[in-house]
């Protein structure tokens, strides 16, 4: 059988315009500031999210000043709008910005959380988690390249936040994104082989993963990973989708391969705890009713794994 992605992941989806040039574009940015929306992260990947976890919640960028502040990013423009991020260290009750600015906090009525993308991912709109994936992916990233590469050098933040500039040899950096595949392995029929990593909760259990390394292909990379985390070969490999995973930079690129059933499993000591074939039925059970089939809890909605799954689980086999 074959299936392919029923839906983006819910972390692909993006509606603004988040085209290059806008980012240089000193003077378009300074006519649309002061309709312009910015969404507070903190150091947690956490936004302030309401309606139970569907909208992202933005406040006026006039709030912030009369320009952008030195760590917002751009994050798009939509319908002539810009969308800004802006850094936050503190707690829910106080958001302070690196700089120690204290950043008001918006007067809501329906009892707004702070939530990370693992939990409001699935749940948010896709502007609104469109936004959010892109603001934490850049954030870690400007956490960890304040230092040139190159020199050792102090770097600035340029072009709306998708720069850095060395202060000392002028070397530009761009954000880093690692590549990963992501596999569904399954017996062609009604069967999918799935896994708990080391430290996992027991009884959770999803696809299998692993970086690209240097000179590898995707297809290689899924083989290979796919060998040494459960002992199985696998053939037909073929892509499905794709999605960002920014904890910190991945690039989560889907896959689905086909494998026997009848190979003995060899677990790679240290990183996988437990792998098995499951049934049709009983993912489909899972997915429906979390909990209801024992040792099965599987990935979270908000992964491309969770999407790969379910479209795996909903494909009618006699039908493809």
């Amino acid at each position: 059988m074959s299936f392919e992605l029923v839906g983006l992941p819910a972390l692909s989806r993006f509606t603004v315009d988040r085209r290059e040039p806008l980012r240089g574009d000193a003077e378009r940015l300074a006519q649309l500031w002061p309709k312009a929306r910015v969404v507070l992260v903190d150091g947690r990947g956490r936004a302030l999210v309401a309606d139970r976890g569907s909208r992202l919640v933005d406040r006026p960028a006039t709030e912030f000043g009369d320009e952008p502040p030195e760590e917002a990013v751009l994050l798009g423009e939509q319908h002539g709008v810009a969308y800004w991020a802006v850094p936050a260290v503190g707690d829910e009750s106080e958001v302070v910005a690196p700089s120690g600015r204290v950043w008001p906090q918006p007067e809501l009525t329906d009892q707004p959380q702070w939530l990370d993308l693992r939990a409001s991912g699935a749940l948010l709109d896709d502007t609104g988690a469109g936004l959010l994936t892109s603001a934490v992916a850049l954030f870690h990233w400007h956490r960890s390249a304040k230092f040139c590469t190159a020199c050792g050098g102090e770097t600035r933040s340029a072009k709306s936040g998708w720069v850095r500039v060395c202060t000392r040899c002028g070397r530009e950096e761009y954000p880093r994104t690692d590549a990963a595949v992501i596999c569904l392995v399954h017996d062609g029929a009604d069967r999918v082989l799935l896994a708990r990593g080391e430290g996992w909760p027991e009884g959770r259990y999803s696809v299998l993963a692993g970086f690209v390394e240097a000179g590898e292909s995707l297809e290689a990379c899924v083989a290979r990973e796919i060998e040494e985390e459960v002992g199985v070969r696998v053939g037909d490999i073929r892509y499905l989708g794709s999605q960002p995973w920014p904890f910190p930079r991945s690039l989560m690129i889907g896959f689905r391969a086909v494998a026997d059933p009848a190979e003995p499993l060899r677990l790679a000591d240290g990183e996988i705890a437990q792998a098995k074939w499951v049934g049709r039925a009983d993912v489909r059970r899972a997915l429906a009713e979390p909990g209801s089939v024992p040792d099965l809890l599987l990935a979270p909605g908000a992964s491309i794994a969770y999407r790969m799954i379910h479209s795996w689980a909903t494909t009618d086999p006699a039908g493809s």
